[in-house]
């Protein structure tokens, strides 16, 4: 009901057109990362997705005006640069006006976008192999093996595709010496190689047959990591 009332106001807008709308957040997020649009609205209350989590997700979030029935989120709405204005539930289409007042006003005082630089003398991530210390021999263990770490006290369990391995150090230690291309520390407790995900599901992912929780936090680097169609 709330998006065929923004869809209908959109409608009447004389500098708008609506481009697509989504009733599921990981389709908008696929959308928006293959795509570029000028202007979002976005409920703060998704399934499974909060829309800060949302604007976490995606690579470059373009102007987004927030829709909630709850002002208790204002605060927190202005602390992200993209986020133009906040509307509450029910919408008048004065307000919805000045909101997109706001935006295009926003939209054209953004400045040129700046050349990248190349970055093709940058290092890449070139290792392929460490060393473990397990009962006083050194065994080699190749990086792309790897399904995932998880620490467990002042140990970490190694987890290949065909051994497990119990080391003497931190996550945050080995975390230095994985390639960040291939790996992602999705909890306080785990590092995974997204390479060996299996699925997904709500705040958890498969590999081999280990479900790894992700938090919160690193939930939406997750999401932007993947090749999604």
């Amino acid at each position: 009901m709330a998006r065929a009332i923004i869809a209908q106001m959109i409608s009447k807008h004389p500098s708008l057109v609506l481009v697509e709308e989504f009733s599921s957040a990981i389709e908008a997020i696929k959308y928006l990362n293959n795509n570029e649009v000028d202007l979002i609205f976005l409920d703060i209350h998704m399934p499974g997705f909060t829309g800060f989590d949302f604007i976490q997700t995606i690579k470059k979030p373009p102007s987004t005006i927030l829709v909630t029935s709850d002002r208790n989120f204002a605060i927190e709405a202005f602390e992200y640069d993209c986020i133009v204005d906040y509307l509450v539930k029910p919408i008048t289409e004065d307000r919805f006006s000045k909101a997109v007042k706001k935006a295009t006003a926003k939209n054209e005082d953004k400045p040129a976008p700046t050349p990248v630089p190349s970055q093709q003398n940058e290092p890449a991530d070139t290792t392929t192999e460490f060393y473990v210390n397990i009962d006083r021999r050194l065994i080699k263990i190749d990086i792309a093996t790897i399904n995932l770490i998880e620490a467990k006290g002042d140990y970490i369990q190694i987890k290949t595709e065909d051994k497990n391995y119990t080391v003497h150090s931190t996550l945050k230690k080995i975390e230095e010496k994985l390639p960040t291309s291939l790996f992602l520390k999705v909890h306080r407790t785990y590092i995974i190689n997204i390479k060996k995900i299996i699925d997904i599901e709500d705040n958890s992912v498969l590999i081999a047959k280990d479900v790894i929780p992700v938090s919160r936090a690193n939930r939406p680097e997750l999401m932007k990591r993947l090749n999604m169609l």
